[in-house]
Parts: C-alpha cells; sequence; structure tokens
C-alpha cells in the first residue's frame, strides 16, 4: 500500500474513533510464545523440539479406533495416488473388451471430428454434442470413459498432461465425471452448466432460473414479523473460518514456488535451479501456503486472551464455518487424511475454544475435494460421502458439541444438523458443497434448485423455530453471494426466498467463510430488487480465515451478542501479520485488533451507539461508501486482513463494484455487479470506468 494511501486511511480510521479508546474485550495483542506447545497432543511421531521440522502428532481417533500413520503427513513421502473407493453408475450393457474398444475408439473419432471439424458451429454447440457422444459411454462402459477423457484432454491440450490426469483420471475426478455423464440432461440447462464449467469460453454461465414460491412454505409471512427485542445482556461468540491445516507443511521448502500449495517439499520454484531455495518456509508460515501446526496453535493460544474468556468465563459458543483440510492436488488426497485433519483441528479446538462449537463441512472437508452426491442418486451412489458424515458427527457428538440425536440428524442431512444452545439460539449448519461449482454432481437436474432436500429440511426447521418463537443463526461454508462466482445461482435463488420468508423475526444471522476473506453481504426483501435501509432484512457474515493462502494476513472474529434478539451489537476482527514471521526468533506470531466493526463504521453511518449492527446498519455503511471512496478502501483493506500484498481500491469503478457486492446475497445479484473486483488475492482484473 502507498504512503500517501496509507496515510488517508489511517486518518480516516482516527476520525470514526474519536478520541476515545476503542473498548476491548481482552487483551489488545497476544503473542505466542516460542517453541510449540508440547501439550496440545499426548504423543508424537516426530518430537516438536526440532526447530528445521513441523511436529508430527501421534493422532489416535476414537471414532475411527485408530492411530494414523506417520506416512500419511511425513512433508517427505506424500503420496501421489488416491486409492479410496470410487463409484460408477452400473453398466447397463455386458459388453466384451473388443465391443468396448470398438465403442470407446468410435467415441474419440467423433469427438476430434466436431472439434476439427466446421460441421457444427460456436464452441457451446460443440460442447454439448461432444457431451451427447460421450453419455451413450457413461450408460454402456462407465469404467472404461476416464481414460478417454484423459486422451482427449491431451490430445487436444485442454489441459497441460498433468492437469488432465488430475482432472479426469477414475482416481480423482474422472468417476465423478462418468456419473454425471450418466444422469445430467444433456441437452439442456445441465449441459450449459457443465460446459461452462468445463470453460467459460464453451457456454456463457446460465442465468438463474426464478424460484417458484408457490406451495414452497408452510404458510405465509406473519403480517407482525419483527425481530423480538433486546434483553441487554450480552455473551461474546468466536467466529473462526477455513483453518486449512497442513500437516506436510516442510520448515525450510520453497514458499514462492511456481504452482500449487507452496511450503511443501515436493513443490518447488521451476524459475530456479533444482534444489535451490528463493524463499524458505518459516515454522509459522508464508503468503502461499496453509497453516503449520505453529500457526494454527499461536491463533488457538491468542483466543482466550484476545477474547477475554477462559475455562472459567467461558465464550457462549463458537461458529466454525468450514474448510479444515489444506489445498492438495486431488492426487495427493484420501479419505485418511481428511479425516486426519478433521480428528486433529476439531481436537485442538476442544482444547482451546471454551464452550460449544457448531460447525459447516466445507468444501475441503471431503474427498474427493467438493464432491457431496444428493441422497436420491441411485444406489451406493447416493452415499458416497457418508463414511465422511459418520466421522464428523462422531467426533462432534465425542466432543460434547451435539447430542447423539443431533449427531444423527447429521448423518441424514449431509453433515447439517439443528440444535439448540444454552441461551436459547436454534442454530442451523447446512452443506454448501450443493451450491458450489466444484461439486460437479450438482450439475445433475440443475433446474432443480434443492435436488438434494437440504432446503426443503432447511424450511422445516425454521417453520418450526418460528411457531416456537425461536430465533435462529444459519452457518455454512460457500457464501451464497458476493460477486457471484462461486455458487450456482438457482440454489442460492431459492436461499435467499427462504432468507426472505424468514426474516427478520425468525433468522437473526447467517455465517459463511470460503474465501478466506473479511467480507458482508445485505439479504433484501422482495428479492433485492429494492436495496433501501428500510427494505435490508439479514446480513451475511463472511469470516476470516486462519490460514494466510493466497496473500493474505490470518485472523479470526468475535461478536457481542444479546441474548434476547440474538442480533451482533459489536464486532472484533484479530490478525496476524505474516509479512513478520521470517523475523521471528524468540517469539511466536503476534495476534491483535485489526479493527472494531462499531467504531470504524458506525459514525460514517450515524449508527445509534445501542442500536445492532444488522442488516439496516450495513446498508447505512454502503450508503456512507457512495459518497467517501476512502471508507471503501478502508473495506478493501480490512477484506484482505491488512496484509501487504493486497491490492488497493481507490478507483470509482473498484468502489461501485464492492458495494454492489455487500448487496448481493444471491448469484443473480452478484452476477449483475461490476466484475473483477471480489478478491484480494491477486490484483484486480476489473475495467476502470
Amino acid at each position: 500500500m502507498h504512503g500517501i494511501q496509507l496515510v488517508a486511511l489511517c486518518g480516516l480510521l482516527s476520525t470514526a474513533l474519536g478520541s476515545a479508546e476503542v473498548s476491548l474485550p481482552g487483551s489488545k495483542a497476544y503473542t505466542a510464545p516460542a517453541g510449540f506447545p508440547t501439550s496440545a497432543f499426548a504423543s508424537y511421531h516426530l518430537s516438536p523440539a526440532k526447530p528445521t521440522a513441523e511436529p508430527q502428532p501421534a493422532l489416535y481417533d476414537a471414532v475411527l479406533n485408530i492411530t494414523y500413520p506417520t506416512n500419511l503427513t511425513n512433508p517427505h513421502t506424500i503420496p501421489d495416488n488416491d486409492e479410496d473407493p470410487v463409484f460408477f453408475p452400473p453398466a447397463l450393457a455386458n459388453l466384451s473388451e473388443t465391443q468396448t474398444q470398438v465403442l470407446l475408439k468410435g467415441l474419440v473419432a467423433q469427438v476430434s471430428e466436431i472439434i476439427e471439424g466446421n460441421n457444427i458451429n460456436g464452441n457451446c454447440s460443440k460442447c454439448i454434442a461432444i457431451l451427447n457422444i460421450a453419455q451413450p459411454a457413461a450408460v454402456l462402459v462407465p469404467e472404461a470413459l476416464p481414460e478417454v477423457m484423459v486422451t482427449l484432454c491431451k490430445k487436444y491440450r485442454f489441459h497441460n498432461n498433468k492437469t488432465c490426469e488430475e482432472d479426469f483420471e477414475t482416481s480423482t475426478f474422472g468417476s465423478v465425471w462418468v456419473q454425471v455423464l450418466r444422469y445430467a440432461d444433456i441437452g439442456g440447462w445441465d449441459g450449459r452448466q457443465i460446459c461452462n464449467s468445463l470453460s467459460s469460453s464453451f457456454c456463457p454461465r446460465p442465468y438463474t432460473l426464478p424460484t417458484n414460491i408457490t406451495g414452497l412454505f408452510p404458510g405465509p409471512k406473519p403480517c407482525n414479523a419483527t425481530a423480538p427485542k433486546a434483553s441487554g445482556k450480552r455473551v461474546k461468540v468466536l467466529h473462526m473460518s477455513d483453518f486449512h491445516l497442513d500437516p506436510r507443511f516442510a520448515v525450510g521448502s520453497e514458499a514462492n514456488c511456481t504452482s500449487g500449495l507452496c511450503c511443501r517439499a515436493n513443490n518447488d520454484n521451476t524459475a530456479l535451479p533444482v534444489g535451490q531455495i528463493l524463499s524458505p518456509a518459516t515454522p509459522y508460515g508464508n503468503y502461499k501456503c496453509d497453516s503449520p501446526y505453529d500457526l494454527g496453535l499461536a491463533a488457538l493460544q491468542a483466543v482466550g486472551p484476545l477474547t477475554g474468556t477462559s475455562k472459567s468465563n467461558p465464550l457462549g459458543w463458537t461458529v466454525y464455518t468450514g474448510d479444515l483440510v489444506s489445498h492438495d492436488s486431488q492426487n495427493e488426497l484420501s479419505r485418511l487424511y481428511v479425516e486426519y485433519a478433521e480428528d486433529s483441528v476439531y481436537g485442538m479446538f476442544k482444547t482451546y475454544i471454551t464452550g460449544p462449537i457448531f460447525t459447516a463441512l466445507g468444501n475441503h472437508d471431503t474427498n474427493p475435494e467438493a464432491i457431496d452426491s444428493p441422497h436420491k442418486l441411485p444406489g451406493p451412489l447416493g452415499q458416497q460421502q457418508s463414511w465422511n458424515y459418520d466421522h464428523v458427527a462422531g467426533l462432534w457428538q465425542n466432543n460434547g458439541w451435539v447430542s447423539e440425536a443431533q449427531s444423527e440428524e447429521a448423518r441424514l442431512h449431509y453433515g447439517g444438523y439443528s440444535i439448540k444452545n444454552t441461551y436459547g439460539l436454534r442454530v442451523i449448519t447446512f452443506n454448501t458443497d450443493f451450491w458450489y461449482r466444484s461439486n460437479f454432481l450438482t450439475f445433475i437436474n440443475t433446474t432443480q434448485p434443492d435436488n438434494s432436500g437440504i432446503f426443503s429440511w432447511m424450511i422445516d426447521e425454521l417453520q418450526a423455530a418460528e411457531d416456537a418463537g425461536e430465533r435462529v443463526w444459519i452457518v455454512g461454508h460457500v457464501l451464497s453471494g458476493w460477486d457471484g462466482s462461486n455458487p450456482l445461482p438457482n440454489p442460492t435463488d431459492l436461499f435467499y426466498q427462504i432468507i426472505d420468508r424468514y426474516s427478520p423475526h425468525v433468522v437473526a444471522n447467517v455465517f459463511f467463510g470460503h474465501t478466506h476473506e473479511d467480507q458482508v453481504m445485505i439479504y433484501y426483501a422482495n428479492n433485492g430488487t429494492n436495496q433501501s435501509a428500510g427494505s435490508a432484512l439479514n446480513t451475511g457474515w463472511i469470516g476470516p480465515s486462519v490460514t494466510p493462502l493466497t496473500n493474505l494476513n490470518s485472523g479470526f472474529r468475535l461478536y457481542e451478542v444479546d441474548t434476547g434478539d440474538f442480533n451482533i451489537y459489536e464486532a472484533w476482527t484479530f490478525t496476524s501479520p505474516v509479512d513478520s514471521y521470517a523475523n521471528l526468533t524468540s517469539t511466536g506470531p503476534t495476534y491483535s485488533l485489526e479493527y472494531s466493526t462499531r467504531d470504524t463504521y458506525g459514525p460514517a453511518a450515524s449508527w445509534p451507539i445501542d442500536s445492532p449492527l444488522n442488516a439496516t446498519f450495513w446498508h447505512r455503511v454502503t450508503e456512507a461508501m457512495e459518497k467517501n471512496r476512502t471508507l471503501v478502501s478502508l473495506f478493501n483493506t480490512y477484506q484482505g486482513k491488512s496484509s501487504v500484498q493486497s491490492p488497493t481500491c481507490t478507483s470509482d469503478a473498484c468502489a461501485a463494484a464492492k458495494i454492489c457486492y455487500m448487496r448481493s446475497g444471491s448469484v443473480a445479484l452478484g452476477q449483475s455487479c461490476p466484475q473483477g473486483f471480489g478478491s484480494v488475492q491477486s490484483m484486480f482484473t476489473g475495467k476502470n470506468f
């Protein structure tokens, strides 16, 4: 960030805060002690006393009744082939090997003719024609199809050879794509979504089909639908997200690798001679790396002092908005590796975070990555990820965060559950992979926005909460809107209708993660057609990540919540500067207060000191941003958790885009915004006015 811009931002912050000190929930800063906290785990494969290597805990998993093997996470023995079971649709014919080869040879010839010929005009038409040709093979010889996909991918240089294998081999995503080909409506909306997913140059991204709400809800919204009154009693609630533990982190390896996940012994900077390191990975992490144990535990050790909580004065509760597992390429992942991360991170949470933790699964918390199958797929295909739901449900129950009944509910609802906590708030967590664009199984029946049944269950829970006079928080992972780049359009439109129907009297707040950035979205009445302070209904809080990936600082957030209306009255965000880690010798990382939401934005929004930080507040903030571009720049700085790597947002185009994203709680709204300014993890690509 340039010096003049930094001075301007500091001046704005000083004006917002005035001469008064920011009210703090605990200490203003916490510095982790040097050295690894050995009490974090009962035993180790590799002692943490060695400063040049990441410790390797010997984890015992009480749900699986196993101790994880050391070669699973050894940074020098990273596997390159996933041997987990794969699932194919049943073959509807028993072809001989000769017949199979004839069929596949004809398929390759037809695909080549379409790609190389001129009989079909336009990439979109060609792509759909190829899918139509491939679908019979998915019906007749499903297990033989991934090899053909890899061959064609390499032949036409759709990707480089390595990526073709990672994307389409049987052991990675090949069997998943075969399921999609078998059951998708290739000639309809599904085919266009598939082709757009493969490349935006093939088919344009499908637009949102308006949700038919006739008969969707058990009853109409009450005429007197207003939020309950505050009680005046406050409780502290932690929001943590995207831990992304990397137990394969290699201290001293290349932190500025050419591609993929850095700080790995098997990932170099190809511009350098073999064996030469440009930027050595520090024990606490780097900007292009996921969280080593030392960083994750430093963050967890900071929670108590910074939030002013302890075992004798615990947090009310915590929401964790998903993603525990590191960003490995698919061939390096496995069920066992996912289960290891789940057991390890939840175990650390249990040790360092007081109070119950209500968690949603992230797209990285499964294998293959982001893949979750709707139960309505036939036979075992509808239960492909039941191993994972069984595992996390067992861990949550063992940690005392859910009951046996809620554990069973999570097994049934893809890891989602509904629970009423001791303060009387109902928390509903749900699996957002069913609207995530990288869950390829969502390309089956895309015109049905609730193919998994998850929203039907959510409506039932919200209706029961309305009937009982309960307040609800909804917790997911992949955000529903912002710039519209992450989810599918139709499910997020349905979700928007659900939020509209049950806000503001039932749903108090919505929480997501996924982007690793500090963001917020506003949900309005009438599908966001009239965006005003009066029509603002609810807020989607996107939590900052613990992982620095990519080019971000590490952080987490604390809310002050009223136990009567369960609105948020203050939000403090704490961060740690990753660029300082290379110089740490006598201490660990420092986490400190980055900003208070009320003190930073409240004065600009002319917001009363006793009013909640609700959707109306955030809309007023966006109105203030329209008049004061420097306020947008400040929001942009905080979006990256004050990372020195973040691009600045000083143009009118960037400011307009950020305001538009904040007002967009669905894909339909987000896609209507100017694109190219959504993330601060790299330079903006949007066009300036």
